[in-house]
């Protein structure tokens, strides 16, 4: 019998208990035959502030979805099975068989648990089960709207058949239709003849075209059959099968190539990386590439992850590299590179950590990495350890070795393997007095066949340092007078400077450090700040002891900046000890927004007055008998929390010239759509160099990209970096040529360019060369496509 108005009624399958209540409105509502992604897309004029905040300039709106306080999904359970979870219903009108089936017509609302839909009319059969839904359809929940011309859902499997359906997942912003769309279990979705794209609904820049998708949300990942990539509906490639992410979780899969152009010896080069998801906590990645001229060079890395910590092991290798040998003559063409990092966690203050690199020759950096995490331009690292830290003692072991891979590095300029080193410290208060203790032992090593004299030894060190102070503090300043006494001695072997291989050295430093404390509180510009004034007086004294005959292990002459002006020796290691009779008088002055706390600027300057010449040298350099040293200062300005200017300098009063100088803006508004480097570094007995770089917008999608790093003293470029980027709101593409100084000192040359659709990844190789050249650009590539933060 037909039911009309508000009427309710209880039946029972042969399933378990069902509700079905009946509402009857008092209006009718027609449902829009818009698409998913229409429904919910809104322009930028519609978005609320917090959205426009993260959406690029590039976008012409965003997806907007209703607040789902239970963070329910039409398409994915929450966990909880829907079949033992009663059906509401609703309809303008219904009617009713008793113990067989029921009709509803006009603006009908359906939900069973996280399911829920609306259309035009619905059908249920109380004896299978099964509900029938006429359109137009459309079913949303947290994260997923679908819509379509009918559908069958069955109540008892919770399994879903949509025809004709189009469909939105917020979190990847991927839009898609699909002729006929089926849910078989709780997360899984299998859609043929579909359409995939992350682009907004007016755009059909780039899709995913497929006969047969499923789309897997347990995993977090889409697999498709016969696939072709359109771009403005215009096939341009085939895949017979692809996977891809519809999250940020990991995939085992082939990344994107990377392709481009180098003019010393390369040539064309072409690389197709493979990632394997291996585990949860490790995983890794093959990268075979072909480059021009040397031939098939493949590329690993492996990450491990435990409960202390993270592994990381990178390896390349090429068997047969055809440019090498016909540059290296009697060369053989296998060439390889290793590096792995390890950084563990142990607890209690424990921590652990390994570091080894190593190449098969001194060109194999500039020729042929690509990918191994390795800087060093002379030695590579091979060092390891346990470190220990608590609040008043810390220990540290490890052994350290390396290799040369510069031919101009003599055998008497090579650092010496510490097999091992091992150091303690300890630091204690009680009121105003301090107690502390640094001690060192290290054993010293390097093959010495070829050196002669004191090159040729190596011995063990064993350094002692206690520390007595009393520390004087108060809020307008402080004073602190303190007693060192260094105590080293040395076991060697291969000396023979002297008859007897071992040497003491006991010298005393006392040193008195005093400080004053002012401040004021002003406006600059409307915003309230309080200004520092802190002078500084700084002495210290130690006495000359003759250490010429005392090998250097690890010692060097420190450059002498403004932090050096506080500092006991002017020598880094432990072979030298500084003569002192000094003074040193500073002032820094500092500028705090009261209204953030952040520092503004702060400007320091400072010199030392020597009452003594310096008669310790190390190989000629650090005895001195000027009576005063340059000028010291340093200058940070903070004017807005987008901008950063730090300068630092030596000018020479008696000379009225600069020593030395080193200055550094960095700029990058809010977004980071613009950046902007600039840099100086001049010493004036040495080099000058000049550094700029930029991302410059000249429109909402088209960026400038560029770097330049100019060497004066030879009057050449030493590195260079040029191009732009497109960007779309679902895509990217990069073109730039890079220049730099290999370390034979040419000039290299490379054309890298990179494609990126948002959802699917990038192409090329642009983006991580402009990233390690321009400071904020890795940050600004997160943002480009929107809150997400990452691309897919």
């Amino acid at each position: 019998m037909p039911l009309h108005r508000s009427s309710k009624s209880h039946l029972r399958n042969s399933s378990g208990p069902l509700w079905i209540g009946i509402a009857a409105l008092l209006t009718s509502a027609q449902a829009s035959a818009q698409s998913a992604a229409e429904i919910d897309w809104r322009p930028r004029s519609e978005l609320p502030e917090s959205r426009l905040a993260t959406l690029p300039p590039s976008c012409s709106g965003a997806y907007v979805q209703p607040d789902f306080g239970d963070g329910s999904s039409p398409l994915f359970g929450a966990g909880t099975s829907n079949t033992d979870l009663p059906i509401e219903a609703s309809g303008l009108n219904a009617r009713y068989e008793m113990d067989s089936q029921m009709t509803l017509e006009g603006d009908v609302k359906l939900r069973q648990g996280t399911f829920s839909a609306s259309g035009s009319r619905a059908q249920y059969n109380q004896t299978t089960g099964e509900m029938r839904l006429n359109g137009p359809m459309v079913s949303r929940g947290q994260g997923f709207l679908l819509t379509g011309d009918n559908a069958r859902y069955d109540a008892n499997s919770g399994e879903l058949q949509v025809n004709s359906a189009t469909f939105l997942i917020h979190q990847a912003e991927m839009r898609g239709s699909a002729g006929f769309l089926s849910r078989p279990s709780e997360n899984i979705v299998d859609i043929q003849d579909g359409r995939l794209t992350t682009c907004s609904p007016e755009s059909n820049a780039w899709a995913i075209v497929a006969s047969d998708i499923e789309l897997d949300r347990a995993e977090g990942f889409g697999t498709a059959t016969h696939v072709r990539l359109e771009v403005e509906d215009i096939p341009v490639f085939y895949w017979p099968y692809i996977t891809f992410p519809i999250d940020d979780r990991r995939k085992t899969g082939f990344l994107y190539p990377t392709f481009g152009t180098s003019n010393t010896g390369s040539g064309m080069f072409l690389s197709v990386p493979y990632y394997l998801n291996l585990a949860p906590n490790y995983d890794a990645t093959l990268t075979p590439q072909y480059i021009n001229g040397r031939g098939l060079f493949t590329e690993a890395e492996g990450r491990y992850l435990s409960q202390y910590g993270e592994s990381v092991l990178q390896l390349g290798y090429i068997n047969n590299d055809q440019y090498f040998k016909d540059e290296n003559p009697g060369e053989g063409g296998e060439r390889w590179g290793l590096d792995f990092t390890s950084r563990a966690n142990f607890g209690s203050g424990w921590r652990g950590y390994a570091d080894y690199s190593v190449v098969s020759d001194n060109d194999y950096l500039s020729d042929l990495n690509r990918s191994l995490d390795i800087n060093e331009a002379t030695h590579l690292t091979r060092r390891a350890g346990v470190r220990y830290n608590s609040p008043h003692q810390y220990f540290e072991s490890y052994v350290y070795g390396y290799q040369t891979i510069k031919d101009s590095i003599s055998d008497a300029q090579k650092p010496y393997a510490q097999l091992p080193e091992v150091i303690y410290g300890a630091d204690y208060e009680w009121g105003v007095a301090q107690a502390a203790v640094e001690s060192q032992y290290t054993y010293f090593y390097r093959d010495n066949d070829n050196l002669t004299g004191i090159d040729k030894t190596n011995g063990h060190r064993l350094r002692v340092a206690p520390e007595l102070a009393l520390d004087f503090r108060e809020v307008w300043g402080y004073s602190r007078p303190s007693v060192t006494l260094d105590f080293t001695e040395y076991q060697l072997e291969d000396y023979d400077l002297r008859d007897d291989n071992q040497i003491s050295r006991s010298i005393p430093i006392y040193e008195w450090d005093n400080g004053l404390y002012f401040d004021r509180r002003d406006t600059l510009f409307d915003i309230p700040y309080n200004q520092t004034l802190e002078p500084r007086l700084y002495y210290v004294y130690s006495k000359y002891e003759d250490q010429s005959d005392i090998p250097d292990f690890d010692s060097g002459l420190k450059d002498f900046s403004f932090d050096s002006l506080f500092s006991p020796n002017r020598f880094s290691g432990g072979d030298r000890i500084a003569d002192n009779n000094r003074l040193t008088a500073a002032v820094t002055t500092r500028f705090n927004d009261l209204n953030t706390g952040l520092e503004r600027a702060r400007f320091s300057i400072g010199q030392v007055y020597y009452y003594d010449d310096r008669r310790v040298s190390l190989d000629g350099q650090g005895a001195d008998t000027r009576s005063d040293s340059p000028l010291a200062g340093e200058a940070v300005v903070r004017p807005t929390e987008n901008l950063d200017l730090r300068v630092s300098g030596l000018w020479d009063p008696r000379e009225r010239r600069t020593e030395e100088g080193r200055s550094q803006l960095v700029y990058h508004s809010a977004d980071y759509r613009y950046l902007a480097t600039l840099g100086h570094t001049y010493d004036r007995d040495d080099f000058e160099q000049m550094d700029i770089g930029a991302v410059f917008p000249v429109t909402d999608n088209i960026s400038l990209i560029g770097r330049w790093l100019y060497d004066a003293e030879s009057d050449r470029t030493a590195g260079s970096l040029a191009g732009f980027e497109y960007t779309a709101c679902c895509w990217s593409f990069q073109l730039v040529s890079q220049s730099y100084l290999t370390s034979d000192r040419e000039l290299d040359h490379r054309i890298l360019f990179q494609i990126q659709l948002k959802g699917l990844g990038g192409s090329g190789g642009s983006s991580d060369r402009v990233s390690d050249a321009i400071y904020g650009f890795s940050e600004r590539e997160k943002r480009i496509f929107g809150q997400n933060g990452s691309t897919y």
